[in-house]
């Protein structure tokens, strides 16, 4: 008895002691798919009637339709159609950017070679909750003696809105 009692005491000192080799979790996954973000051009920018003058001259229109002349002159009797572009942007109560050009040329129509030149775009939201109304302003530069006639580009200016 003896031999086996110390047959299983030196079992239990000569044991080793074995570190656990490996675990595991586990872990749920998530996905969350959002509608993308949308823009609809509601009314395009039209900065109306303005009348040429001997020196260049800049009009103003902000995003909120009222006009500034510097330089040239506008008719309050006879305004013409103006307008800051609209548009309607869809964006699931998302946070977005809004990116502009720098700057856009306009061409008489009867005589490409006469241009008009609008830059410095300014934008204001009319903040919604998952879609946003954009109203767009800008600078229309005209040269001294500008030639009398209508300017437009149908190839249109690029208004693009992007996620955050």
């Amino acid at each position: 008895m003896n031999k086996v009692l110390c047959l299983f005491i030196f079992l239990l000192i000569s044991t080793q002691t074995f570190a656990q080799a490996s675990a595991s979790a586990t872990v749920e996954s998530r996905a969350t798919v959002i509608d993308p973000i949308k823009i609809d051009k509601t009314v395009d920018l039209d900065f109306g009637n303005v009348i040429s003058a001997y020196n260049p001259g800049t009009v103003i229109l902000t995003p909120e339709g009222s006009r500034v002349a510097y330089g040239v002159q506008i008719s309050s009797s006879f305004p013409g159609t103006v307008n800051p572009a609209q548009a309607v942007v869809t964006h699931g109560n998302n946070n977005y950017s809004i990116t502009l050009p720098e700057s856009f040329i306009l061409f008489n129509s009867e005589n490409p070679d006469q241009q008009l030149i609008i830059d410095q775009f300014t934008v204001a939201p009319e903040e919604g909750v998952i879609s946003d109304i954009i109203k767009i302003g800008a600078r229309l530069n005209l040269e001294a003696n500008q030639s009398a006639g209508f300017y437009t580009n149908s190839s249109g200016f690029n208004v693009t809105v992007s996620y955050n």
